[in-house]
């Protein structure tokens, strides 16, 4: 899990307090940070780009689950009642014409136009309270990292004025448990599910594990296999391949975290 911190774990803390603790200033990727409670990805754009989005994420669910969608202004969220999406994740990043142009803890000042729509992405750290009762080890979350996340070969079906490639974030898991760790995140599809692909990087035309896109890179151990999961950074890598005005996202990793609970996305195998 990741270390205490300041005097807290930032593993025990409540939802609330872990925003409280970011719209003070705190600034940390949110793996391991209130375990059980559902993280999600953010991207706010513009109004007439929001159909865009909405259908790019339709025809891309994996790596676009889409929990919640605001109307246009909004900076607050069902899934976080007294929340206020301009200050509490912990780091936002601010892009214009596809370029990222600054990375801050808050965005007041760059969300004092009207019309931006945000959703909020399912995120793959919410099935890792889960992976862990089961008995799967993350090792990210041993080595006190921000999770890897690469950026694919493999093309997202575009939509609109959006299109992109697929990124995914990647799990180091023992060979022996990669068919536990499936059927548990198969469970969770409006957080990314099922894994995309597990085995050989370059399978999805990633070069080098050790050289993630975002995150951290992690350790991989004798006996396990590189995992893959579809991310919810994909909507950024489709900001830099499609060139909107202006959008504002979290910085990857850094996530919001909500008052939902992990379990409120558990679905039946049989669904």
């Amino acid at each position: 899990m990741s270390a205490p911190q300041d005097g807290y774990d930032p593993a025990t803390l409540t939802a609330a307090r872990a925003r409280a603790l970011f719209r003070a200033g705190t600034v940390s990727p949110t793996a391991g940070w209130a375990l059980g409670r559902t993280q999600a990805n953010l991207i706010a754009v513009p109004s007439d780009w929001a159909a865009d989005v909405a259908e790019f994420a339709e025809l891309n669910a994996a790596p676009c689950p889409v929990l919640e969608r605001t109307a246009p202004g909004a900076t607050t969220s069902r899934l976080a009642p007294g929340a206020d999406l301009r200050t509490d994740l912990p780091l936002y990043r601010v892009w214009e014409n596809g370029e990222l142009v600054r990375e801050v803890p808050q965005v007041g000042e760059e969300w004092e136009r009207h019309d931006l729509v945000s959703f909020l992405i399912g995120c793959s750290f919410t099935f890792e309270a889960a992976l862990l009762d089961a008995g799967v080890p993350l090792r990210h979350l041993e080595q006190r990292r921000n999770v890897s996340m690469y950026v694919t070969d493999i093309a997202c079906r575009p939509a609109g004025r959006l299109s992109g490639p697929m990124v995914v974030s990647m799990r180091p898991i023992p060979a022996e448990l990669v068919e536990t760790a499936t059927a548990v995140t198969a469970r969770m599809p409006e957080v990314h599910g099922a894994p995309v692909h597990a085995g050989p990087a370059r399978e999805l035309g990633i070069a080098d594990l050790s050289r993630p896109d975002f995150g951290d890179p992690v350790e991989i151990r004798p006996g396990e296999v590189p995992v893959f999961w579809a991310c919810g950074v994909t909507p950024q890598a489709a900001l830099i391949a499609s060139r909107p005005p202006f959008a504002i996202t979290h910085a990857p990793g850094h996530m919001f975290v909500t008052d939902a609970r992990d379990t409120d996305y558990l679905r039946d195998p049989a669904d």
